[in-house]
């Protein structure tokens, strides 16, 4: 069983993109983890933002596998705090199956509704909006302090 986070284009702020790295790389001592990047949808200037999320959309659809839980981050999704988040992680780890664990970022329109149909879970991180590139290294870093939280490792306070 893998986590993987499925984003739309390069993190393009050198801030983010060591953050993300940092964390990337202390979540390898617990879970295997991997960040997909997926190339920007082409558009036009007659691509609306309809067509882009539909595009967007088709290219997660094709990587992702039926017995794949797919979570979408995503404003309409449930909120939790830190720890609710690390027993959300720890359940669907334990019914995994065959399957992995696939979080998905959309680009700056969201998802389409083919995505929303596909999707297993949504979950929010905050009723504020951040950036699909930002949201990346705080996903990160939520997902380690979900793994220190599991293990009772002292990185995470109340």
């Amino acid at each position: 069983m893998k986590i993987s986070l499925y984003i739309i284009g390069k993190t393009t702020a050198a801030y983010l993109r060591e953050g993300i790295e940092i964390y990337c790389k202390r979540l390898g001592h617990y879970v295997p983890f991997e960040i997909r990047q997926f190339p920007d949808a082409k558009v036009t200037k007659g691509t609306t933002e309809s067509m882009q999320k539909v595009k967007e959309g088709e290219m997660f659809l094709e990587q992702i596998r039926t017995s794949d839980y797919v979570v979408l981050l995503d404003e309409r999704g449930k909120e939790m705090t830190s720890r609710d988040f690390a027993s959300y992680i720890d359940k669907r780890m334990a019914s995994a199956g065959a399957g992995n664990i696939i979080f998905v970022i959309g680009g700056p329109y969201g998802f389409s509704e083919a995505m929303y149909a596909r999707a297993d879970s949504k979950v929010s991180f905050s009723q504020m909006t951040f950036s699909h590139e930002m949201i990346r290294l705080l996903f990160v870093e939520q997902l380690y302090r979900a793994m220190t939280i599991l293990r009772g490792e002292p990185y995470h306070h109340d």
